[in-house]
């Protein structure tokens, strides 16, 4: 019905402009008296009436469409603060009392475009804040400790301190660095990601082996249970979970503290457990745990060669895996992480 309505309308314009063409020929030729054939004048008809279509279609554009052109200005200014990186604006939507106005589904879609990147610049700058501020320090007790070492009237013992502090230093860099470059790694689209179908259990019963050290000079006392569970996952993403959790709940449990490490299934997934005794943190530190840089206390994390980024790190390998991660603490009371995942085997 639509078509047929358009049709006609044409068809009635193009009458219209023929009439108005024709009538005003008609009387050119009365008034100049003027002799031609029928083709001429109807050729002359023709050439009139067209421009009168083009004087009319551009009369109406300059009349009917100057908040046309003032919405695309503002749109290509828009765009061009944009491109030099200038994020911090908003586009006044002339246009939101018409609903779903193609226009102004596209202010809203800059507007949501430069409220995002704004967002992602803070956290880049904030990011480069916070690894400036990690790496100085270290770089500092570095050099400082390097320059006490040439005094020449230091004891071999006194040597052996600063070379220590050095040597540790050094290795809080290293292993920034590397926290670094696989958080980088991992939140990039082209991170390899190979799920495998193995035995969770043998891999988190290898982690705490591996910390054995660890917890020996600590005196913990280790509390087990791990239940047989196959699962499809990324074998070597997740024992850097493990590593992480571990080492983390170790790092902060004191002297003669208990650890307990539960594996179970829940269902069609796979639940570990890794709880235990420490320092425990508030409920504010609970909801900022997982962020980058994040410590819930910065002296005595420094002291244990804490980057920040270990947390980070295994809750974005969790993601990968379409699993999540909570945790449950008590101040000076102890902490719980709990990690569920798909088991992803049929």
């Amino acid at each position: 019905m639509s078509k047929i309505l358009r049709l006609g309308t044409m068809v009635a314009g193009i009458v219209f402009f023929w009439s108005a063409a024709y009538v005003g020929t008609s009387f050119l030729y009365k008034e100049w008296n003027m002799n031609t054939s029928d083709f001429s004048r109807g050729l002359l008809t023709l050439f009139v009436m067209i421009l009168l279509i083009i004087v009319t279609i551009w009369t109406i554009s300059k009349r009917a469409h100057p908040k046309r052109i003032d919405f695309f200005t503002v749109m290509i200014n828009a765009m061009k603060r944009i491109s030099k990186g200038d994020y911090n604006f908003k586009v006044a939507n002339q246009f939101e009392h018409k609903k779903d106005h193609p226009f102004g589904k596209i202010v809203e879609g800059i507007n949501e475009m430069a409220e995002e990147l704004n967002q992602m610049e803070e956290l880049r700058q904030e990011f480069i804040s916070n690894v400036s501020h990690e790496i100085q320090s270290p770089l500092a007790s570095i050099s400082g400790f390097a320059n006490v070492l040439k005094q020449s009237d230091l004891t071999m013992e006194e040597r052996q301190h600063y070379l220590g502090i050095i040597e540790t230093e050094s290795r809080r860099l290293a292993n920034l660095s590397d926290n670094l470059l696989k958080l980088t790694s991992i939140e990039s689209q082209h991170h390899p990601f190979e799920p495998i179908v193995y035995r969770l259990d043998k891999q988190v019963r290898e982690v705490i082996l591996s910390c054995e050290p660890q917890w020996l000079k600590k005196s913990l006392e280790l509390d087990i249970s791990l239940d047989k569970v196959e699962i499809t996952a990324d074998e070597e993403l997740m024992s850097q979970v493990w590593i992480n959790l571990i080492t983390n709940s170790i790092k902060f449990t004191p002297d003669g503290g208990n650890l307990t490490v539960m594996l179970y299934k829940q269902g069609d997934t796979a639940v570990v457990s890794i709880a235990d005794t420490g320092m425990g943190m508030t409920k504010e530190d609970q909801e900022h745990i997982f962020e980058r840089f994040y410590k819930v206390d910065k002296s005595r994390n420094r002291t244990l060669g804490g980057s920040g980024l270990g947390l980070s790190i295994a809750q974005k390998i969790i993601d990968m895996h379409d699993g999540s991660i909570h945790i449950q603490s008590q101040l000076h009371e102890g902490t719980t992480f709990t990690v569920s995942l798909p088991l992803g085997t049929e």
